[in-house]
């Protein structure tokens, strides 16, 4: 039985739910796999997960679409390919709190952003508030990733980028009210977050066992949907002690909606991906236009178990 290893973006969490669930209802091993699965706490993102694949240290990574076309336009370019999406829309947001006086982008400039240090992540964000009408003008720090959250309730910070689906519940539960600026509404075409991504390399050597992955991730969400009470049960074990005040059934209903149905299940649609490619390009972030097959297939994900 092949062993794979997949490399999550952060601590477990809603995102996550369907590779808990295949695991724990046995679907990987019905697909004739053995998958361990690893998160960033384990040595406090000293590696990222997309770095673990490019050093063989893991099979899968998740991570958003940045990572694959950055490790393509590295000095020395790696073959990171998104083989399956999460989430079939942006769930994600840039926040502040409500009280902060920051009421729309332009009002970050001059403001402190917490950033996790993404390659296209800062110029993302600065873009955003001048297509609000500001500068861009953004004081950027990046505090240890896994306590960016925290310097943002605690006003450290001003702003950070995260999850309508996880962090902003978890402002909920302890009752902090925030504002939330989405990519859409400000005229950035942004891609999927996160992606299943993996060495194109391998494909061919490891089909067989990559599709059986993929089959099997996606009847874990599609479990989740349809019996979200033991799924949440399943997630609830799993989730960090700072994370236990998050209501894992409401995160659940606000997540089940993107996570695709039996036919488009991961599916990338190519414009999408295209459109964001060419902003980046636009905006002088790359120097050079990308051909969509160095960056993403559907391919492994029309197996039928």
């Amino acid at each position: 039985m092949p062993k794979l290893t997949l490399a999550l973006d952060w601590t477990p969490n809603i995102n996550h739910i369907g590779f808990f669930i295949a695991q724990e209802k046995g679907f990987y091993h019905e697909s004739g796999i053995e998958l361990e699965i690893v998160d960033p706490s384990t040595d406090n993102y000293a590696v990222t997960p997309a770095k673990k694949v490019e050093l063989g240290q893991a099979d899968f990574a998740l991570c958003p679409t940045e990572s694959i076309i950055s490790y393509r336009t590295k000095t020395k370019p790696f073959p990171l390919i998104a083989i399956a999406a999460i989430l079939q829309s942006d769930l994600s947001a840039i926040v502040v709190k409500k009280d902060s006086n920051i009421n729309t982008p332009k009002d970050l400039d001059g403001k402190v952003y917490a950033s996790y240090n993404a390659r296209y992540e800062d110029e993302i964000v600065r873009q955003m508030i001048r297509n609000d009408g500001g500068k861009g003008n953004l004081n950027i720090q990046t505090p240890s990733k896994l306590g960016i959250w925290d310097t943002l309730l605690d006003g450290a910070f001003d702003a950070t980028w995260i999850f309508l689906n996880w962090e902003a519940l978890q402002s909920e539960a302890l009752g902090q009210t925030l504002q939330y600026f989405k990519m859409s509404d400000y005229q950035i075409p942004y891609s999927y977050s996160p992606v299943i991504a993996t060495n194109q390399e391998n494909i061919n050597d490891h089909r067989k066992s990559y599709e059986g992955f993929l089959a099997a991730t996606k009847k874990g969400y599609l479990f989740a949907q349809e019996n979200k009470d033991e799924a949440v049960k399943i997630l609830q074990s799993l989730v960090p002690d700072k994370d236990q005040n998050i209501d894992l059934a409401k995160a659940l209903d606000v997540s089940a909606p993107h996570f695709g149905n039996i036919k488009n299940w991961g599916m990338m649609e190519p414009q999408t991906v295209r459109q964001f490619l060419d902003w980046i390009y636009e905006k002088g972030l790359e120097s050079q236009q990308l051909e969509l097959s160095k960056l993403m297939t559907n391919e492994l994900l029309k197996y039928q178990p």
